[in-house]
């Protein structure tokens, strides 16, 4: 159950669809990159059934968000311009992605470089 402080008041997709910002009842407001939202999609496709299942997502250094569709009172279900569209981003889900955003990407660039991987997708050329 969502804490009332984390509900949220205010969901905005970006112009430019590279941005979610969200604010909630308690005063939190956060910016959320696409990138980061792709790559901790809360989908069982990214976090699998265990944390042991969960799969590392390269190449999405210039994903966008399509489209935002609420799901309920509780979450909104994000379509990203590479077909992703199963995740079900809860308020709580959110809150914490914002609140440890940080960390999380810091962890995300570790994983990638342990893997030799990269936030490019192959070939892509950067957009600006």
């Amino acid at each position: 159950m969502t804490d009332a402080a984390n509900w949220p008041t205010e969901i905005k997709v970006h112009k430019d669809r590279r941005v979610l910002t969200i604010a909630f009842e308690g005063g939190a407001s956060y910016a959320l990159p696409a990138e980061l939202l792709r790559v901790e999609s809360p989908s069982a496709e990214v976090q699998g059934h265990s944390p042991a299942d969960r799969q590392l997502v390269a190449g999405k250094r210039e994903v966008r968000i399509e489209e935002a569709i609420p799901v309920g009172n509780y979450a909104v279900r994000l379509i990203f311009d590479d077909g992703h569209s199963t995740g079900i981003y809860t308020w709580d889900w959110l809150f914490e992605l914002g609140r440890d955003q940080e960390a999380r990407f810091k962890r995300y660039l570790q994983e990638l470089a342990a893997k030799n991987l990269s936030r490019d997708a192959p070939g892509a050329v950067r957009r600006h």
